[in-house]
């Protein structure tokens, strides 16, 4: 067993594991720790504990002293700092005539190094942009894409279902999400039904689609025949989570319904593909497009 401290160094973001020493830290308490980018102030998420030496990343990097009044005033003093950087690079962009948005400005604790972050729809040469930030501040400069996911983040914001966008509460990371997630858990193929704030695919598609993919696995497709106590009929949609069937059967002239736990049937003949609706198909080529732009911004 090794003893650890949980340290993050925005909110939301992923938690770290430092090694304490001797320096007893309390969650909500801030740190100075040795990164391998330098020196930066921190928040402790997790208190000081042990855990078993097979979750250890190697090599434990220390967390060097708490925090004390004067490091939280320098720290407060360089996000004043970034305010004033960030009006300074904005002008500096509309000098160059850059198509670049800004979003953040980020100071290192030690003043080494300033970051701007910026998102763009291509490649952006700002060479020249980064020598006058550089004569400006006289430290080192970098300038970072990042994606519109990473941008609604900093903005922050609620979702359609009313509570803080959950990248902004408690997302460590980006997963990849996709089209035959929303379609597998029965939601709208419609773009504005299925995007986030940032207008790429809800992150939230992500969370239950372990357990769909399991119900489905054991449920029949729509368009499958299947026997039932009534006789034979087809599948004419499917209730995932309680593993329901709506059944349609052939009445005269007419069809009637009626629904079935999928134990009680048994499949005669299932379909390979379900079919989509032409409103549906009509969508996929924007979700696709939606699709493609969202997975890729995990490598930004």
């Amino acid at each position: 067993m090794k003893t650890i401290v949980g340290i993050r160094f925005k909110k939301p973001g992923k938690i770290y594991f430092f090694d304490p020493g001797n320096i007893d830290l309390q969650i909500d308490d801030c740190a100075i720790v040795d990164t391998a980018n330098g020196v930066e102030y921190a928040e402790v998420a997790i208190a000081n504990k042990q855990i078993s030496e097979e979750r250890i990343v190697e090599p434990l990097r220390k967390v060097i002293r708490k925090a004390s009044h004067k490091d939280k005033k320098h720290y407060e003093e360089n996000k004043k700092k970034e305010k004033e950087a960030f009006e300074i690079a904005q002008k500096k962009i509309n000098e160059h005539k850059l198509d670049m948005n800004l979003t953040d400005v980020e100071y290192k604790f030690d003043n080494s190094k300033i970051t701007f972050y910026f998102t763009a729809d291509g490649r952006i040469d700002f060479r020249d942009l980064v020598k006058d930030l550089a004569a400006i501040f006289k430290t080192r400069i970098e300038l970072r894409q990042i994606g519109v996911r990473d941008e609604v983040r900093r903005i922050g914001g609620n979702g359609v279902c009313g509570r803080e966008l959950c990248c902004c509460s408690f997302l460590n990371k980006f997963d990849a999400v996709s089209i035959k997630m929303a379609k597998e858990q029965n939601l709208s193929l419609n773009p504005s039904k299925i995007s986030g704030n940032c207008g790429r695919l809800m992150c939230c598609l992500k969370y239950e689609q372990e357990a769909y993919e399991d119900k489905l696995s054991k449920l029949p497709k729509i368009g499958a025949i299947v026997k039932t106590n009534d006789g034979e009929g087809t599948v004419d949609s499917v209730e995932t989570l309680k593993e329901i069937l709506r059944v349609k059967f052939k009445d005269g002239d007419g069809y009637f319904y009626k629904k079935y736990k999928a134990s009680d049937i048994k499949v005669i003949k299932d379909v390979e593909k379900e079919e989509i609706g032409e409103e549906e198909k009509q969508n996929m080529k924007e979700l696709q497009e939606i699709e493609k732009l969202t997975n890729q911004e995990e490598d930004i």
